[in-house]
């Protein structure tokens, strides 16, 4: 959505000064806003063309900025995700779309001091996602406990429908206690798919091809520690960052799915090696 178009609606909107609630439709699946110079309210809704999102998973990251409030409107009621002083309960917050109503998000703008003369911002990113890869993989805030280590079913489940598969290596564990999260840094033997570049190559002056290289985030209170062996790491993709859902050992992952196989229950066909 142009900044420039945002403007222009606001002053159309306005007259004997006084202004009404603004509203903007949105079409695509995922994108950003940013409303510069904000003024009274502005109500955003997620529409996209995709008959398939009608029933899915939105998840909203507020750009960090003080002078408004930000708030999910979901069956009528409003539901506050960022203050006024730009404090946040969390960093993403993600939710189910479902019901008659289409997600909107709706930001309600502080008056501005007189005299200031301060540029401000208000705005988010969004991403909606389709209903069955949010649920089997672990969105950032999405499951009730993202903790506990996956199940046979929820792990078969994942390596086919996360946004990212990848045969690695921890090579080390940062901690963000601002953030409340913290960072896997993998090297990848193998990455079997991923949705956009969370692991990389960076060959070196000989030309040869080096292992991929990518960091993976998880929330802090996992604990997650570093630890030998390969492991499968899978999860979602949110707002270019690798979000880590099951990741157990990679020998105890070919137990599972060679099981699954002669049993015949496996989700799809997985290619090893």
């Amino acid at each position: 959505v142009s900044t420039k178009l945002l403007r222009l609606i606001q002053l159309l909107s306005c007259f004997n000064n006084r202004c009404i609630v603004l509203q903007v439709r949105l079409r695509c699946t995922e994108g950003s806003v940013r409303w510069v110079h904000p003024g009274q309210a502005l109500r955003v809704v997620l529409e996209p063309n995709l008959s398939s999102s009608r029933r899915g998973s939105v998840c909203i990251k507020p750009s960090p900025s003080a002078g408004g409030a930000v708030f999910v409107e979901r069956a009528g009621r409003l539901e506050l995700l960022v203050t006024e002083d730009g404090r946040s309960g969390r960093e993403v917050f993600c939710f189910r779309a479902e019901g008659p109503h289409r997600p909107a998000i709706y930001i309600q703008a502080s008056p501005e001091s007189p005299g200031t003369g301060t540029r401000r911002r208000l705005g988010f990113r969004y991403e909606l996602r389709d209903i069955r890869r949010a649920e089997a993989t672990n969105l950032q805030g999405g499951l009730q406990n993202p903790c506990r280590p996956c199940d046979d079913t929820e792990l078969l489940m994942a390596i086919c429908n996360s946004d990212f598969v990848v045969r690695g290596l921890i090579q080390n564990v940062s901690h963000d206690s601002v953030r409340q999260t913290s960072q896997v840094e993998v090297l990848a033997v193998r990455v079997y798919w991923q949705r956009s570049r969370a692991f990389e190559r960076h060959v070196g002056p000989s030309g040869s091809s080096p292992p991929w290289h990518g960091h993976i985030h998880t929330q802090l209170r996992c604990r997650v520690r570093p630890g030998g062996g390969e492991f499968l790491f899978t999860g979602s993709e949110h707002f270019g960052e690798a979000w880590l859902g099951c990741a157990p050992r990679y020998k105890d992952f070919l137990s599972v799915y060679h099981k699954a196989r002669t049993e015949r229950r496996n989700s799809c066909d997985f290619p090893l090696g």
